[in-house]
């Protein structure tokens, strides 16, 4: 229904035309008729100086045609024309119907400051200018109507800025509900960009530690398929808890992306001695210095510690191969500190930097974890060779931080 009346109703051109030709044919009929009923007091008949005062209330009313266009014109126009009737003891009556509508739309269409001093300059001058002119009213009780177009006026022009205030507060308000939404908008884009970047780390860690592990099960398993089954069986095993468990993991990590509730909770620190079994198979030889059972901490917390330690391994794997590993876990009152050290490649003098030679990211990934929980990561060669990863992360209260 609003839809349908707004598609009936004229365009502004025409409807400002209709309420000018309304407003001219009022002031005219009005004063006419005004002065048929009392001409006693008529002190100058309309059709005196060439039926000037006729030509006076049409100009003041047919210029309201135009208010929109130039509305302190048409303001202009309309109060001198008024002067002008006024001055020349043409008969009172409603020939400021035009007026008022000027002084209303100048207000409600202005600017504010500077459109209320244009309306304020003006009223004063159209009450000096009509108070000398009825100075010789008579009867005296005739002065009143001046009075009355004095406070009409100010009223008129006070309703006009009432409708632009109300106007402009109506136009902050939906330009800061857009920002408002424009603003959630950017916020939900942040928050998919970030459990974008969360997911893709946790693929990397748990993809790239179950093919280090199946790398070296499957070396084993070609070196000693032959001369050793009983060896391969125990490789192929390996191979196949490691597969299965890589594939759980990665279950658990993509199925936020279906409306699953049965989907099983992030690895944490109960499942470090799972990690480090499988790395034991994997040919190292690893020193798990850990609580055990160990105690409750926050679950991004102990699902980070699980990762680093997980990408760490990993790095140990690829990059020196079998060798010595020590994980060391230390819970403080504040905090949790993990460290890495492994004894190098036993073919050289001390491992590589995993992620630095610019063919993987696994330092990087794990320092973003760090980063994300408030916590601090330090990687690098050891002086008498090795590797060593350490990380520091900060308790804090549990479901105040999603990774």
């Amino acid at each position: 229904m609003p839809g349908r009346a707004a598609s009936l109703r004229p365009p502004v051109w025409a409807q400002d035309l209709l309420l000018a030709a309304f407003v001219t044919v009022m002031q005219v009929q009005g004063t006419v008729t005004r002065t048929n009923g009392d001409p006693a007091t008529v002190l100058r008949p309309l059709a005196d100086l060439g039926h000037l005062g006729y030509v006076l209330l049409v100009a003041g009313g047919a210029v309201v045609a135009v208010r929109r266009r130039w509305p302190v014109a048409v303001f202009a126009t309309a109060a001198l024309t008024s002067l002008a009737y006024y001055a020349l003891d043409f008969p009172d009556g409603p020939g400021w119907l035009g007026l008022f509508v000027a002084l209303y739309t100048l207000t409600a269409l202005g600017d504010g400051r500077r459109s209320l001093l244009v309306a304020g300059a003006g009223i004063a001058v159209l009450a000096a200018g009509w108070l000398t002119s009825a100075a010789d009213v008579e009867p005296r009780a005739a002065v009143g109507w001046v009075f009355f177009r004095i406070g009409a006026s100010v009223m008129s022009a006070a309703l006009g800025e009432s409708v632009r205030s109300r106007r402009w507060i109506a136009t902050e308000a939906l330009e800061r509900a857009e920002l408002a939404e424009r603003t959630r908008e950017q916020e939900a884009r942040a928050r998919v960009d970030e459990e974008r970047l969360r997911i893709a780390r946790e693929v990397h860690d748990t993809v790239a530690h179950a093919l280090a592990v199946i790398t070296v099960q499957s070396g084993v398993t070609a070196h000693v398929l032959d001369r050793r089954p009983d060896r391969a069986r125990e490789a192929l095993e390996a191979i196949a808890r490691t597969s299965s468990e890589a594939l759980q993991d990665m279950r658990a990590v993509l199925g936020v992306l279906r409306d699953d509730d049965g989907r099983s909770p992030e690895p944490g620190l109960g499942r470090i001695g799972e990690l480090t079994a499988r790395a034991r198979e994997a040919g190292l030889d690893v020193d798990l210095e850990a609580a055990s059972p160990p105690p409750p901490v926050p679950g991004a917390v102990g699902s980070a510690v699980y990762r680093i330690l997980q990408e760490s391994i990993t790095n140990v794997i690829r990059h020196a191969g079998p060798t010595r590993v020590r994980v060391a876990v230390d819970y403080c009152a504040d905090a949790v500190e993990v460290r890495v050290t492994d004894a190098g490649p036993a073919e050289g003098p001390g491992s590589t930097a995993p992620g630095t030679d610019g063919t993987g990211r696994g330092i990087v990934g794990m320092r973003e974890r760090c980063l994300l929980l408030g916590g601090q990561l330090d990687a690098g060669p050891l002086p008498g060779g090795g590797f060593a990863v350490t990380a520091r992360l900060p308790l804090a209260p549990a479901g105040t931080v999603t990774v």
